[in-house]
Formats: C-alpha cells, sequence, structure tokens
C-alpha cells in the first residue's frame, strides 16, 4: 500500500509540473510572437480555453495526492442513547414505484429513533392521492405546505422550522440507502459538535439500461472517487443534495438551506463553511439511485446543475470581495474550481473552433513552432491521462467506461453554455425532476450544434490534407489531428441518442 501511495504521489508531482511547463512554454511564445489585432484576439481566445482546463488538470491532480495521503479514520461507536433523526424525502410529481422503493429502504433503515417524512410538493390531484396513499401504506408523516417558494430548499425550510430533531437525513427520491447508513453516520457527527454534515456518495444501479446511463454513472464515479475525497481531507467538501446527514443546529443557525440557486446544496455549503462550520466526505458507498436514461433527461439534469453552479460562482465573488478570510486559502481554491467548472462548455467549444479557423482562415498563426509544441504538450497530455485513468483503475474501473463518461461530456458542451450563461445572468430557473423512464431520440434538427461541429470539424479535416500537399505546413498536420479527434468526439452524439440496452 505504501509502495503504491508512493508512486501515485510521484504521478502527480511530475503531472503537475509536466502541466507547468506547458503553460510556461504557450505563455513565453504568446508574448514572443508577432501578429495582427485578429490574429492576436484568436490567440488569447485558445490560450484562455487551453488554461482553463489546465488549471482544472491541476485541481484533479491535487485532489487525488490529497486523497491518497488521506490517513483512514476509525470512527466512535453509535452511542447508547441514539439520538433523534429526521428523514426528509422531497418530491414533486415523482413515479409512484420510485417512491415506494426509497420508502420502503427507509424505513427498513436499522436505527430505532428515527421518522420519516414524505414533503410532498405536488400540484397534480393524481401524484397527491399516490402520496396520501403512500404514508398510510409505509406509516410515513406526510408533510405540505400552502404556498410554494424556494422549490425543493423551500420545503425543506418550512419542514425545519417544525423539527426539533438534533439530524436531519435528505434523500432524492430515487435514493436507496443501506440499512446501516445512519448506524455509520450518526457516530461521526456525535464525535464532532463543529461537523455540520457527512456527505456520502451517490452511484447509480441502471448503469446497462443505456449509453447514457452507463456514461453519467461513470462520470458521478469519477466525482466522488478521489475529487471528493481530496476536497474532504482540505475540509471542502460541499453538500450534493442527498445521502446526506445534518446537524439541524447547523442548518437552522445560517437561516436554512439557499433558496436563491438549483443548486441549493451547494450554496448552503459555502454559507457553513464561512460560518466555521465543518464537513466530511465518507467514502463508502452507502446508498444507490438512477441515473438519467437518454439524452433529453440527462441534458436537463446538467444544464440545471450548470445553471445553478454558475450562479453561486457569481455569490462566491461577492463573498471573496467582502469576506475574504470567512474561508481559508485551500478552501477558496476548491469552490472556485467547484463553482467555474460548467465552463467546460465553452472551453471545449473555443478548443474545437481554432483549428477549424486555422485550417481555413490560418486563425490564429501558430507561433510555437510545433517541434516544440509537441515536446511541451505530449508530457502534459500523456501524464495527465496516466494520472486520471491508472488512480481509477485502482479500484477497478475500467478504461472504457470512463472514456463513456468523458464522450457524454463532451456531448453536452452546448448544454453546458446555455447554463453557465443562464447562471452567470442571474436567470431564475425552476426547478425539475429528472426523468426516470427512457424517451424517444431527441430530434437531430436540436442536436444542431453537435451536428454542426461534427461536419465542421470534417470539412477542416478535408481541407486541411489538402492545404498541406500543397504547403507541406507542419501546423496544418498538428490542427487536422484535432480536428479529426473532435471530428470523431461529436460523432458520440449518434451513440447516445440511439443507443439500447448496454452490457452491465
Amino acid at each position: 500500500m505504501g509502495r503504491k501511495r508512493n508512486f501515485i504521489d510521484a504521478l502527480v508531482l511530475v503531472t503537475v509540473i509536466a502541466i507547468l511547463v506547458y503553460v510556461i512554454m504557450r505563455t513565453v511564445t504568446f508574448l514572443m510572437a508577432e501578429y495582427g489585432p485578429i490574429d492576436k484576439a484568436m490567440a488569447i481566445i485558445l490560450i484562455a480555453g487551453e488554461f482553463f482546463i489546465l488549471l482544472h488538470s491541476i485541481g484533479y491532480a491535487l485532489d487525488v495526492g490529497r486523497a491518497v495521503r488521506r490517513e483512514e479514520k476509525t470512527y466512535p461507536d453509535l452511542p447508547a442513547q441514539k439520538p433523534s433523526v429526521a428523514i426528509l424525502v422531497a418530491a414533486r410529481h415523482e413515479p409512484k414505484e420510485v417512491l415506494a422503493k426509497t420508502f420502503i429502504t427507509l424505513i427498513n433503515l436499522n436505527y430505532p429513533n428515527k421518522t420519516v417524512y414524505f414533503l410532498d410538493d405536488s400540484s397534480d390531484e393524481e401524484y397527491l392521492r399516490e402520496a396520501e396513499e403512500i404514508c398510510r401504506e409505509y406509516g410515513l408523516r406526510l408533510y405540505r405546505r400552502k404556498e410554494r417558494h424556494g422549490a425543493k430548499a423551500g420545503i425543506i425550510n418550512d419542514c425545519l422550522k417544525m423539527l426539533s430533531d438534533k439530524y436531519v437525513a435528505i434523500f432524492d427520491a430515487d435514493q436507496n440507502p443501506m440499512p446501516e447508513f445512519l448506524n455509520a453516520l450518526i457516530p461521526i457527527l456525535e464525535g464532532d459538535p463543529k461537523l455540520a454534515f457527512v456527505q456520502t456518495p451517490q452511484f447509480y444501479t441502471n448503469i446497462g439500461d443505456s449509453p447514457v446511463s452507463r456514461g453519467a454513472a461513470f462520470q458521478q464515479a469519477v466525482f466522488y472517487e478521489y475529487i471528493c475525497e481530496g476536497k474532504s481531507a482540505g475540509d471542502a467538501m460541499f453538500c450534493c443534495g442527498t445521502n446526506i446527514v445534518f446537524r439541524r443546529d447547523a442548518l437552522v443557525s445560517v437561516g436554512g438551506f439557499d433558496e436563491s440557486t438549483v443548486t441549493e446544496d451547494f450554496a448552503t455549503s459555502i454559507k457553513l463553511h464561512s460560518s466555521g462550520w465543518k464537513s466530511l466526505y465518507y467514502g463508502r458507498v452507502s446508498a444507490f439511485g438512477m441515473a438519467p436514461k437518454d439524452l433529453a433527461g440527462y441534458f436537463k439534469q446538467q444544464f440545471r446543475w450548470a445553471a445553478g453552479t454558475v450562479s453561486v460562482f457569481r455569490t462566491l465573488l461577492r463573498i471573496l470581495l467582502t469576506k475574504p478570510f470567512s474561508l481559508n486559502l485551500l478552501q477558496w481554491w476548491e469552490y472556485l474550481l467547484s463553482s467555474t467548472y460548467y465552463f467546460i462548455g465553452i472551453s471545449f467549444f473555443i478548443l474545437m473552433l481554432c483549428p477549424v479557423a486555422y485550417i481555413f482562415f490560418k486563425l490564429p498563426s501558430f507561433f510555437m513552432d510545433p517541434r516544440i509544441y509537441v515536446l511541451a504538450f505530449i508530457p502534459y497530455i500523456v501524464l495527465s491521462i496516466s494520472v486520471f485513468y491508472k488512480v481509477l483503475a485502482e479500484r477497478r474501473y475500467k478504461v472504457r467506461d470512463l472514456f463513456v463518461g468523458q464522450l457524454l461530456g463532451a456531448a453536452a458542451f452546448s448544454v453546458y453554455i446555455r447554463g453557465a450563461m443562464s447562471g452567470l445572468i442571474g436567470r431564475k430557473l425552476s426547478f425539475g425532476i429528472t426523468s426516470k423512464t427512457k424517451g424517444n431520440a431527441i430530434p437531430y434538427i436540436k442536436l444542431w450544434p453537435q451536428i454542426s461541429m461534427m461536419i465542421l470539424n470534417f470539412s477542416a479535416v478535408v481541407w486541411g490534407i489538402n492545404r498541406f500537399i500543397y504547403e507541406l505546413d507542419a501546423a496544418l498536420l498538428v490542427n487536422g489531428f484535432w480536428a479529426f479527434y473532435h471530428f470523431l468526439v461529436m460523432c458520440g452524439i449518434f451513440y447516445f441518442n440511439e443507443g439500447g440496452e448496454c452490457e452491465k
């Protein structure tokens, strides 16, 4: 175990150095180059896109480093006097069969001093009737409110006002915890009075339903493995909205969940940390849920996450300017990385567009000697990929599955752009559930951003080959390679939109 840890530590260190070398080379050659105003503008846009990804690559590598150095903790046993726990499930127009599975697992939790609440926010008569039937059948406490505000955060806040339990566990309507969930987490909270919450992973069980559910499941795995572990090691783990236990006093002390955004979990975590509360990530799988089964459901989910997270980025900047010492440096680093992640769509769009612009219009002019570019780029890209796949292979994830997750994320680039822009301008979004059933394929006319980039990159490859035959410009090979790569990545939209069931 020690050897393996030392190897990963060394790999992370070398990767960060390789990234910094590449950044230096790109910066120096950019500053030394001579070009006109249009060239310069395009070059700045390209470097901004690259550096954004490089920054997040460093963040991932550092999270991995902190995660592997993290010592295994031993937690106290469950106290004889078990504190009371209120278990909340907020739902609006969720299918009865999905809710039934969740409530069966909740009432079967092996913890005696618990009360399960169904926070029903439905407005349709059929769903209202089904909620009452479920509560009678499983012995749940039904909670409804008179006025809707703040979506999920609002109904939880309203319910909090009537609770006196020491702890509050929150689950989404499709999450099924294991029987020992509370027995594992309550002792952790009891052992540290400054601990506001303990977050557990969210893993999807329906990976065989479709390529979309498989890709989404492995995206979650990447996040909940090393990234969350690294954040927790720096006391910067944020709430992920479900599979979590809060200290009720902590929530009350910051005024409950933030109702100004659809990512109330992320925003509330900032309030808690900036008020001096601590958080912890408990990395053992303790609950299972369901991934979106089709592109429509996945895109809806990702748009909501992108818009909500970027809207919190605006709040974070305001706190940084007004209360810079409310978080420590590591917490600021982690929160700024997390809140800017969904700008990845803009960055990927830039990286797809620039090789095309060079091949057709020679913009931006290639200001780094291709040989120097290759010598600086190859160590960075090889080492970055090695860190990503190597550390996840240690936990028995397959390269193929992880690649499917990355491919699905690339297909959502236009969704991330729309979501990020909505978050930046402060557009108010209504909360919507992610469909748990598989619908029809999206009409390809609605996938025009992906189709357009696929055609554009393929055209650039053909034109680039023609130009290279006559000009023998090595920069055309570099840009042609990236155009072909992006063409292949965009072809993945057919796989996800038309895909049937996957192998389990």
